[in-house]
């Protein structure tokens, strides 16, 4: 079980490496947009600062994962599991109030296999 732990935990990290890509990738086109909308500069840039924040966040769950996939000991999996339950929490608001978006896939995806890797590693 251990190898499978790692393998999952190796997998939540590509994925939130890859989401962490996509989502940062998009950042000039969103800001395009909002500077072309009627929204107060507060808004806006609160609304650039939040996107930019969940890319920084993706990076800090990837680099995160990836260390325990390849040094187990760094973390316990209650620890792994009790930050996993982060990106599963986006998840579910992400479906809740945008609905079926691949951001929320990106997140529920990165988060199960965290979790899954979690319980199923070694302390």
């Amino acid at each position: 079980m251990k190898l499978l732990s790692r393998i999952l935990l190796g997998f939540s990290a590509i994925v939130f490496a890859f989401g962490a890509y996509i989502h940062t990738s998009a950042f000039d086109r969103m800001s395009a947009s909002v500077a072309k909308s009627d929204l107060p500069a507060f808004f806006g840039n609160g609304f650039r600062v939040l996107w930019l924040q969940d890319s920084a966040l993706q990076i800090v769950f990837a680099v995160l994962f990836a260390l325990v996939a390849i040094r187990p000991s760094f973390a316990t999996r209650w620890v792994i599991a009790i930050v996993a339950l982060i990106p599963l929490t986006t998840a579910v608001l992400i479906y809740c109030v945008i609905g079926n978006f691949i951001g929320g896939h990106i997140f529920l995806a990165g988060a199960l296999a965290a979790i899954l890797g979690a319980l199923l590693k070694e302390d």
